[in-house]
């Protein structure tokens, strides 16, 4: 008798070869994944699966039980010409390093802490070309006002920004915890005041906890926005539970449309959240799904390949 989990991974594979018919259509175009929606697959198997479905970069954030990537051993110094060498020789960029770095803590030692995380992301991105390593603001203290957590918060941006400076990589807080609305983003950006530190557009945030429609977001941070996580989900009780692409409730064709018309060059990366939530579907399946659902609302709003990363501010 066939068992259950050999029922679902044939049935994802035969899933995922419905979207596979559609790949010639989809090349060239700026679409990314995170490592987050794969925490089981290996160094080999991401490369593997982007190349061969129309994907051009990867966003690393973990890869198997590591969250840390400066302690990855495919990313080790001794093994970044090869990991280098496996990336060109499958046409694939490294879009963005995801870091856990969070610059919310007002103790000292701690905030020092997440500093050298950041740092030390920031030196393996410079060693592995990627442009950007991303950190959250993350949360509003208790019993700090709001403006000096949103002065601090910036502090630690401009020193990580500081840091990066003449690495060809830039520093980008996410749209996420606390900081999910564009007043308060745009003051961070704002007080932060450095070419090396910029936005992560998590999109589903701004709209679902920001209460945000994208074209505002865009319309008041798009000068920021360097990289994006995009992603679907529909309300779940007092949650919310993520889908396939155009299937929920968040509108996605419109904040790419938002982001093509702005005239944004990054890539629309989508962050499954499979690590976090592992009773979502199965990466090869929601990987696949996006490629062709997202590459739709690309070719629709004439979007075409990403342009190279840039720091200048637009």
């Amino acid at each position: 008798m066939t068992s259950r989990r050999e029922f679902l991974e044939t049935g994802a594979a035969l899933f995922a070869a419905r979207y596979t018919r559609a790949l010639p259509r989809l090349k060239g175009l700026p679409l990314g994944f995170s490592t987050l929606g794969c925490p089981q697959w290996t160094w080999p198997q991401i490369l593997d699966f982007a190349a061969t479905h129309g994907y051009g970069a990867v966003e690393l954030r973990g890869i198997l039980t590591n969250m840390d990537l400066t302690k990855v051993p495919e990313l080790a110094a001794e093994r970044l010409s090869e990991a280098k060498r496996q990336l060109a020789a499958r046409g694939l960029s490294v879009s963005c390093l995801g870091a856990s770095a969070h610059m919310h803590e007002m103790d000292a030692a701690k905030h020092a802490v997440q500093l050298d995380e950041g740092r030390r992301f920031i030196d393996l991105a410079q060693a592995l070309g990627a442009p950007y390593v991303r950190v959250f603001g993350n949360n509003y203290v208790e019993g700090v006002p709001r403006g000096e957590m949103l002065a601090h918060i910036a502090g630690g941006l401009r020193t990580l920004g500081d840091y990066a400076r003449g690495k060809k990589v830039t520093v980008i807080i996410e749209s996420h915890g606390d900081f999910t609305d564009s007043p308060a983003l745009l003051e961070i950006l704002q007080k932060a005041d450095s070419p090396n530190v910029a936005l992560l557009w998590d999109a589903h945030h701004t709209f679902v906890a920001g209460k945000e429609e994208p074209e505002d977001t865009v319309r008041q941070l798009g000068r920021y926005i360097r990289h994006t996580h995009l992603k679907d989900s529909v309300p779940d009780g007092n949650d919310r539970r993520y889908v396939l692409t155009g299937t929920g409730q968040v509108p996605v064709k419109r904040q790419i449309e938002a982001l093509v018309k702005m005239g944004y060059r990054g890539y629309f990366s989508f962050e499954w959240e499979k690590r976090w939530h592992p009773e979502i579907e199965e990466p090869e399946v929601a990987f696949a799904q996006f490629a062709e659902v997202a590459g739709g609302y690309l070719r629709t709003a004439g979007a075409s390949g990403a342009g190279a990363p840039t720091n200048r501010r637009r």
